[in-house]
C-alpha cells in the first residue's frame, strides 16, 4: 500500500504528467508490489529479472520526462537499492554502473539535439550520478550487517536449542540415576532377605523329595514344583542383585564389530531356529572403544534377544555399526510393533516391562552399563514399524 501511495503521489505532483509517464509509474508500482508477495519471484533468476525491469523502466521514465534534466533521476535508486539488498558485491557494482550509464547516456543525446552542455549542467549530472554508488555502498553495508546479525541470531538460537536439549537429557539422566540408586538400595536389601528363606525352602523340598521318593507320586510331583519355583525365584533374586551391585569395569580396547558379531553368533547358537533372522551390517571404519567386553557383550545380547522376541518369526533383525564424528554407534533394529510413545520415557526404568513374564531389568541394566562407559542408549520407534535401539560409545582417538 505504501508503494502504491508513493507512486500515485509522484504522478499527482508532476506538473504535466503524460500518459507515458503515468504508465511507467504504474509499471514500477506493480513491480514493487508484486516482488515480495509472489513466491515465484523469490528465486535468484527472478530477482535479477526484476532488477533489470526496474532499471529499464527508470531509464524510460527519465527519457520521457526531460532526459538529462528530468526530476525523476532518483528513480534509478530503486534497482540500485534492490541489487544492494539481494545481490553480492559484484552484482551490486554492476547494477550501479548500469544505473549511472543509463543516466549519463542522455548527455550525448541532449548534445545531438543541440542542447548546450554548460559546465553547470555537467556538474549537476556528475553530482546526480555520484549519489548512485554512495547509496549503493551504504545500502550494501547495512544489508550485509543485517545478514550477519541474522546469521549470528540463528547460530545463537541453534546453540540455545542444543543446550536445552542437552540440559533436558542431563536432567533426565539425573532423575534416572536417583531412581536407580533408590531402587538399587531397596532391591539389594530385599534380595538378601529373600535368599535365606529361599535356601531353606529349597533344602526342605529336597529332603522331602527323598523321603517320599518311593511313596506318594503326588507329593513327589509337588516337591519338584517347589524346587522349580524356588530356582526361578533364586534366578530373579540374582538379577536383582546384579542390578543393585556396583559395576566394576575391566576396560580394554574393544573392536565393536567383532563384539557385535560374537553376540549375534551366541544367540544364533542358542536360538538355532532363528539362525537366519540376524542380518549384520558392520562399518569397517569404526574406531576402537575403551570398554569392558563382557559387560558390553551382555548389553548387545540383551538388545538382540529383545529384538528377536519382538519380531515375527519370518522377520529379520538387523545389527549394524557406524562411525560418527564423535562416537561409535551400534544399532539393533527389530520388525515388531514398536514402542508406544507413552512408554519411551519409562522403557529404561527398572521393573518396567510390557512382556507378560518380564521382570523389567534387562534394559535398565543395559542403560546402566552403557552409562558407566560414558555412552548413551536411545530408542527410535514408530508404532507398528519396529524399533531401533542405538548404543553410542566414545571412540578412542588413536
Amino acid at each position: 500500500m505504501a508503494w502504491l501511495l508513493l507512486f500515485s503521489a509522484l504522478a499527482v505532483v508532476s506538473p504535466q504528467a503524460t500518459a507515458e509517464e503515468i504508465a511507467i509509474l504504474a509499471g514500477l508500482a506493480v513491480v514493487q508490489l508484486a516482488a515480495p508477495r509472489l513466491a515465484a519471484l523469490e528465486t535468484p533468476k527472478a530477482r535479477n529479472i526484476l532488477i533489470a525491469v526496474k532499471l529499464g523502466l527508470g531509464f524510460l521514465l527519465i527519457g520521457v520526462t526531460g532526459g538529462i534534466l528530468s526530476s525523476y533521476y532518483p528513480i534509478l535508486l530503486l534497482p540500485v537499492v534492490s541489487a544492494a539488498t539481494t545481490l553480492g558485491p559484484g552484482g551490486t557494482a554492476l547494477v550501479t554502473v548500469l544505473g549511472a550509464a543509463a543516466y549519463l547516456v542522455f548527455l550525448p543525446i541532449a548534445a545531438s539535439f543541440g542542447y548546450p552542455l554548460l559546465p553547470e549542467t555537467l556538474r549537476e549530472a556528475a553530482l546526480r550520478v555520484l549519489f548512485l554508488p554512495l547509496v549503493s555502498f551504504l545500502t550494501y553495508q547495512m544489508a550485509a550487517e543485517n545478514r550477519e546479525q541474522a546469521r549470528r541470531a540463528q547460530r545463537s538460537a541453534d546453540d540455545l536449542a542444543e543446550a536445552n536439549r542437552r540440559l533436558s537429557e542431563a536432567e533426565e539422566t539425573v532423575r534416572r540415576t536417583e531412581r536407580l540408586a533408590a531402587l538399587g538400595q531397596l532391591t539389594a536389601g530385599l534380595a538378601h532377605e529373600l535368599r535365606n528363606p529361599l535356601g531353606t525352602i529349597r533344602a526342605s523340598a529336597e529332603m522331602l523329595g527323598k523321603r517320599v521318593a518311593g511313596g506318594d507320586a503326588v507329593a513327589a510331583e509337588l516337591t519338584s514344583y517347589i524346587e522349580g519355583e524356588v530356582d526361578r525365584a533364586n534366578t530373579l533374586v540374582g538379577r536383582f542383585l546384579d542390578f543393585a551391585r556396583p559395576l566394576r569395569l575391566r576396560k580394554s580396547g574393544v573392536d565393536v564389530n567383532a563384539l557385535a558379531d560374537r553376540a549375534a553368533e551366541a544367540l544364533v547358537r542358542e536360538k538355532a531356529g532363528r539362525a537366519g533372522r540376524i542380518h549384520k551390517n558392520f562399518d569397517p571404519t569404526v574406531k576402537i572403544v575403551e570398554a569392558d567386553p563382557d559387560l558390553l557383550e551382555r548389553v548387545l545380547v540383551n538388545l538382540i534377544l529383545n529384538a528377536l522376541e519382538a519380531s515375527p518369526d519370518e522377520a529379520t533383525v538387523t545389527v549394524k555399526t557406524r562411525q560418527t564424528a564423535e562416537a561409535v554407534e551400534i544399532t539393533v533394529l527389530d520388525r515388531g510393533q514398536g514402542v508406544a510413545p507413552e512408554h519411551r520415557e519409562q522403557i529404561f526404568n527398572p521393573f518396567f516391562t510390557t512382556k507378560p513374564t518380564g521382570v523389567g531389568l534387562g534394559l535398565a541394566i543395559s542403560a546402566r552399563i552403557v552409562g558407566e562407559h560414558g555412552g548413551a542408549i536411545r530408542v527410535d520407534s514408530e508404532p507398528g514399524r519396529g524399533a531401533a535401539f542405538t548404543v553410542s560409545l566414545p571412540a578412542v582417538e588413536s
